[in-house]
């Protein structure tokens, strides 16, 4: 008996480090961050621990209780507080002071709450170097408040999809909104402090993600991953952006229409003044033209005259030698 109680342990052992551990958000480290944990239930929180993972170890980090209050771990103390447990019901963000390279790790929020139970967020944090950057947006979509969104991304390729995972990607952490392993036929219920939906059916090459009334807080990138079984991968992004109602779009079409009137403005400044330009040049010819030709006249009419004084200075009284003949008769014989 003892011996197949010990060989259930080591399978429960076996099983639970083989378990895929799933983390809900990856977080940059940097000095100042704060680990978000937002319960989203309507219930009665009773109390909520932070604790940290290493292995198969789980070191405490702090509790909060709404009857007794906040308690820190000493290794934690002056450097880890909850923002903002008074000002937000269900807000169990803990926050780092100074934090540093000894903070990277997995970290775990679990809230116990009645009558709903135990809810559970994983949080990694990773160093900037291995913080994943976000791609420039391969599209756009432009909505109002309150208006349910769907973002959708049909895959170019005929592959044999496994895993499909939608992402809220922001400059310091990613949350996963929705994940599908079609392969286990499971899908990932999201911890994100908005309520999403997505499609998770086996042989789709087309997934969506429908966020339903939108809030300015919605905007930004949202990151859709293909995963195949034979290891090929896609990945699209979409920027979401939300205006604040028709104030706004009035905002954006004035701003649109003030570039392009600055642009016309602009394009016709150049027009005239290579039009004024061209006129000057076709004023400056004539005039230069009626030069050369008065030029030409002027000299056209000295020198004939120069000419006659340099034939009349050449001119010189030319002297003849020749012989008198007598005009005394002739003897006649």
């Amino acid at each position: 008996m003892d011996y197949l109680t010990f060989l259930l342990a080591i399978l429960h052992v076996h099983k639970a480090l083989c378990e895929e551990t799933f983390w809900d958000t990856t977080v940059q480290l940097s000095e100042n961050m704060t680990l978000e944990c937002m319960y989203p239930s309507v219930g009665f929180v009773s109390q909520m621990d932070w604790t940290k993972i290493n292995g198969t170890q789980k070191e405490s980090i702090a509790v909060y209780n709404p009857y007794f209050g906040v308690a820190v771990m000493d290794a934690y103390n002056s450097r880890v507080y909850f923002p903002n447990t008074t000002k937000k019901p269900g807000d169990l963000s803990l926050s780092f002071h100074n934090a540093s390279e000894v903070d990277v790790g997995f970290y775990s929020c679990v809230c116990h709450s009645f009558p709903n139970g135990v809810w559970r967020k994983n949080v990694k944090v990773v160093q900037s170097d291995s913080f994943e950057t976000a791609t420039p947006s391969n599209s756009h979509i432009i909505t109002e408040p309150g208006q349910n969104v769907t973002l959708t991304y049909q895959l170019q390729s005929n592959w044999p999809v496994e895993q499909v995972t939608w992402e809220k990607v922001q400059p310091h952490q990613i949350d996963i909104l929705a994940f599908c392993n079609l392969s286990q036929g499971r899908s990932y219920s999201s911890k994100y402090l908005r309520h999403t939906w997505s499609n998770c059916s086996q042989g789709g090459t087309k997934s969506f993600l429908v966020i339903p009334n939108a809030i300015i807080a919605d905007l930004g990138l949202y990151r859709c991953h293909f995963k195949a079984s034979t290891g090929e991968k896609e990945t699209f992004v979409i920027r979401l952006m939300v205006t604040e109602g028709k104030a706004n779009k009035q905002h954006i079409l004035f701003i649109v229409g003030g570039t392009a009137s600055l642009m016309f403005v602009v394009l016709i400044t150049i027009i005239v003044i290579l039009y004024n330009r061209r006129r000057r040049r076709q004023a400056s010819m004539p005039v230069k033209e009626s030069r050369d030709k008065q030029s030409k006249v002027v000299t056209n009419y000295r020198s004939p005259t120069s000419t006659n004084q340099s034939m009349d200075e050449e001119k010189e009284d030319i002297y003849v030698n020749y012989p008198t003949f007598s005009r005394r008769p002739k003897p006649r014989f």
